[in-house]
């Protein structure tokens, strides 16, 4: 299944994500695999065209991505973007050197000879560059397309639909980016429009029919968007089969195990078992200070207990996305994972080799998985809740994690959520939360002394999770949350504002 599909290598780059998404949007499916993706298995894929994302290493690098070469020979349309397009220069016996003049920014490229993968762009245009190498000489089986001052930008095989680009097409300041992605894909690889949101949903409940046959699934549910919609997408293939198991890990925020019960019982009828584990959390956390070690406990707890109830079934469900993915696999080695996802501890990637793990989610972002939500029905009130952390506020208590912490932590954020709810900016929040930290200053209270915590604000816009811009809701809206969370909540005296993007910060502060 999965026909007509690009395939695009990861190596890295903060645009990946971006190529996934433009192709998608314009109806061509496109899956983003690890740049190790071996050469047996990328062709099982049977994909139509391979995409060689861009990334942050040299190709002289001892410490490059791990690539079988051998792809670049398939008789396949490629396209090399960035670092992609550097690899393949030098696979065909081209060079490549440290550019004497790096390009990051806009720049104009000016368009040398005719070929598809520039159709449209005139004989100028502007696009978005960000390398520090450049070619300096291509084999005789390459053309020059286009260039720069400073550097070849475009670069086409004399009789293979190979194509290379030094700029990034996927982003939105590469002014005519999408023709490029258009040509590639209509007038290069001349790929079929199949993709579409009611297609995946007819597609992956056919997928899971089979898989699953008459045997039994457990879904881990976490009353997000993502779990509740692939309740909903489960229940619809399999019925009775599934079951679905919500375990309370006392690190959620005031009320909020309540309200997932019953959104789970007001949007679907499949049997759900209800677990008490704060304790266990807890006591396993109690004199954890590592963010990295509070999310692998916090895994293994929840592996623990689903393997547990697991006996009973013989498939494991996660509404597991693309950004959970990608920010926990690293390109590189462990030196440059972002973080672990409690999703993919060691347990859990286990099931997967046994093929036992159900993540039909794996290869989408969250706003395409709340479009296949309302297309199945969601309650409109799942569907628009901001992302949670699977960890909780385990991450949104720097340091040690305390029955206290957590307490004045809730408080906090509930008041927070509830001045948020008022605002006409809160539809274009992604999130919005507080971050507790283990920073105590002095503040006066009743005209006494007191030293209490400090509470971090933050507040994001975003379309994917992937990049993130902080919000401002103004002086008035946030001169009356600090007042509130200072008068409202014990030992707090203080509120800051995190004003941080992503890059180079993460939304999460841990």
């Amino acid at each position: 299944m999965r026909d007509n599909k690009i395939v695009i290598l990861d190596f890295g780059s903060q645009y990946t994500q971006l190529i996934a998404k433009l192709i998608r949007k314009k109806r061509v499916p496109s899956y983003v695999f690890p740049c190790h993706l071996g050469f047996d298995a990328l062709q099982q894929e049977n994909p139509q065209a391979i995409i060689l994302s861009g990334g942050p290493s040299s190709v002289y690098s001892k410490k490059k991505p791990v690539f079988d070469e051998r792809i670049m020979n398939l008789p396949l349309p490629i396209l090399g973007i960035c670092y992609g397009y550097h690899l393949l220069v030098r696979h065909f016996g081209g060079e490549i050197i440290v550019s004497q003049r790096s390009e990051y920014g806009r720049e104009k490229i000016k368009i040398v000879a005719s070929a598809l993968l520039l159709n449209g762009l005139g004989k100028t245009t502007d696009v978005w560059m960000s390398h520090g190498d450049e070619v300096k000489s291509l084999s005789n089986d390459f053309q020059v397309l286009a260039s720069t001052k400073n550097a070849l930008a475009a670069i086409k095989h004399k009789e293979k639909p190979i194509y290379g680009v030094q700029f990034h097409p996927e982003v939105s300041h590469t002014l005519k980016g999408e023709v490029v992605i258009d040509n590639f894909l209509f007038k290069v690889v001349k790929a079929k429009k199949t993709w579409s949101i009611p297609n995946f949903v007819k597609e992956n409940t056919s997928l899971i029919k089979e898989k699953v046959g008459d045997k039994k699934v457990l879904l881990a549910l976490s009353g997000g968007v993502d779990s509740m919609v692939l309740a909903m997408l489960l229940h619809r293939a399999l019925g009775d089969r599934l079951s679905c198991v919500f375990i309370d890990n006392g690190l959620l925020r005031e009320g909020e195990g309540r309200e997932v019960v019953e959104n789970f019982r007001r949007n679907l009828k499949a049997p759900l078992k209800v677990i008490n584990a704060r304790k266990v959390f807890l006591r396993n956390l109690r004199l954890v200070r590592d963010p990295e070690k509070k999310r692998k406990i916090i895994g293994a707890i929840f592996l623990k207990i689903f393997l547990k109830i697991l006996k009973s079934h013989d498939f494991l469900a996660q509404g597991t996305l693309y950004p959970d993915v990608i920010e926990s696999t690293s390109v590189f080695g462990p030196s440059v994972k972002i973080k672990t996802h409690h999703n993919l501890v060691k347990g859990i990637l286990k099931l997967k080799k046994r093929e036992k793990l159900i993540e039909p989610f794996a290869f989408l972002f969250k706003d395409e998985v709340r479009k296949i939500g309302e297309l199945l029905g969601l309650d409109e009130r799942v569907i628009q809740r901001q992302p949670f952390p699977g960890p909780g506020l385990a991450i949104r208590i720097l340091g040690r994690i305390t029955p206290y912490r957590l307490h004045i932590l809730r408080k906090a954020d509930e008041i927070l959520l509830e001045e948020v709810k008022k605002l006409p900016i809160r539809d274009q929040l992604w999130q919005s939360f507080a971050v507790l930290l283990p920073i105590r200053s002095v503040g006066v209270a009743g005209d006494k002394r007191v030293y209490g915590y400090t509470i971090v604000l933050r507040l994001v816009s975003s379309k994917n999770g992937m990049t993130a811009d902080f919000e401002l809701l103004g002086k008035a809206a946030l001169n009356k949350i600090a007042n509130r969370i200072t008068g409202e909540v014990d030992s707090i005296c203080r509120v800051v504002l995190d004003i941080t993007s992503k890059p180079p910060a993460t939304i999460e502060w841990e």
